[in-house]
């Protein structure tokens, strides 16, 4: 299969639950957060924090409870109140010196289910500092694994697979190219080297 592996060149880091606790983190505070910030409302970078807020107060997907962790505390607290304290995180790590993988065949070598089907995923959201929106899953397998390309260069990748899609919205992109509609199928995907998906053990 065809992959492109790439790398997220937003560097920002978690801060601490202290320090991120005494910033606003609301919508109807942007100007404040701008001004904190110093970042300019129609900006790219403005616009990329706007999308984020909005996000994160959005009503998720019917049946999922969703959270945006602030800070490595938050997150961690979020996911050990859904899955218990025996969790393991796991995420994709592209083994490259390079920005990205090049676009290339690649060959799965191993694959490995992880935990079971109650999972959290966290994804980075493009914010100054780290913010994960994170949601929780039941009905979805995570999978470990392994491919290798054509170059020689492996990637350990996440796959997710929802099994039960019946609720999700019937435009979203996944119907779309596989042409199917919502309950019909699993949706299957990897994910990004930036996303982190929380699993039982």
């Amino acid at each position: 299969m065809n992959l492109h592996f790439t790398k997220n060149d937003q560097k920002s880091m978690f801060l601490p639950r202290k320090v991120v606790d005494s910033i606003p983190f609301s919508s109807k505070d942007l100007p404040q957060i701008y001004n904190h910030f110093s970042v300019k409302p129609d900006s790219m970078e403005g616009q990329d924090m706007k999308q984020t807020l909005n996000e994160c107060e959005n009503k998720g997907i019917e049946g999922e409870e969703k959270y945006c962790a602030t800070s490595l505390e938050s997150m961690v607290d979020f996911v050990t109140t859904k899955l218990g304290k025996k969790v393991k995180a796991i995420s994709t790590e592209v083994n490259a010196a390079k920005e990205s993988a090049p676009l290339q065949k690649y060959k799965v070598e191993l694959a490995k289910k992880r935990g079971g089907d109650k999972v959290v995923v966290c994804h980075k959201q493009i914010y100054p500092y780290a913010v994960f929106y994170c949601h929780e899953t039941v009905a979805t397998r995570v999978y470990a694994v392994s491919v290798v390309g054509v170059d020689g260069m492996k990637v350990n990748v996440v796959a997710v697979c929802h099994i039960d899609t019946a609720k999700w919205n019937p435009k979203h992109l996944a119907f779309q190219v596989l042409k199917v509609k919502p309950g019909s199928v699993p949706v299957c995907h990897f994910l990004p080297e930036d996303h982190v998906v929380w699993v039982q053990y």
